[in-house]
């Protein structure tokens, strides 16, 4: 008796744990969704509230406030975009094969995303949008400039190409489809945007050897896109 009345006094401590760590992890999905789809400003911590179900006296005991929640949801934005871009590359055939997974996780990521959130971030969370611009200027800096390397020297890419400007270029044009003064109707076309971007910068810099590379993926995907339809 004295065995299981100890085991039962630990049991909902455990339970509880558990609770706890479901609890954050819902809030985190649900502001996730909600930012990516309305931007940061538009959601308040009433809108999560309701969403969830939950009281916002619950979410403020895991997070002290709005800020704090905009920094855990792009941690966690962040650090799985780091994890699937170092596994494209792990498993990419080549450079330009490299770039075009990156573009399909790309447009898994911003399907929904409204474009707004970049602008949302900067004005009224500029703390946090300073990992934004960190993670730019040093993991998708390197990212890129290793992949203009290989590209070279499988002689898919330009041998003359300047690649410290090109890598510093394309974090930029990146960043272009975000500005909803240079393209109003991004929210609707943000990925089709991204993807004519993409694409000129791909055959700027490739080889005709790359440029035929470049064709055989595009009918490959177009092919596999018509399978999915049929």
């Amino acid at each position: 008796m004295g065995y299981e009345k100890s085991f039962h006094s630990f049991a909902p401590c455990s339970d509880n744990h558990g609770a706890l760590i479901m609890a954050k992890e819902r809030i985190l999905q649900k502001a996730h969704e909600l930012f990516m789809r309305y931007g940061v400003r538009s959601v308040s911590m009433d809108d999560i509230s309701t969403q969830l179900g939950m009281s916002k006296k619950t979410i403020y005991q895991f997070y002290t406030d709005k800020e704090e929640l905009v920094d855990a949801v792009l941690n966690i934005f962040l650090d799985n975009s780091r994890k699937q871009c170092l596994a494209d590359k792990q498993k990419a055939e080549n450079a330009i094969h490299e770039v075009l997974l990156a573009f399909n996780m790309m447009q898994e990521m911003f399907t929904n995303m409204n474009p707004a959130i970049v602008f949302d971030l900067e004005k009224y969370h500029p703390a946090v949008s300073k990992k934004i611009h960190h993670h730019k200027q040093v993991f998708m800096y390197q990212v890129i400039k290793q992949n203009l390397e290989r590209g070279i020297k499988e002689e898919l890419y330009r041998p003359e190409i300047n690649v410290d400007v090109l890598t510093r270029f394309r974090i930029e044009s990146m960043m272009l489809a975000f500005n909803t003064e240079l393209f109003p109707n991004n929210r609707t076309q943000f990925v089709s945007i991204q993807e004519q971007i993409l694409e000129h910068f791909l055959y700027g810099l490739s080889t005709v050897k790359g440029h035929k590379l470049i064709q055989k993926y595009k009918q490959q995907q177009k092919n596999l896109d018509n399978g999915v339809k049929q």
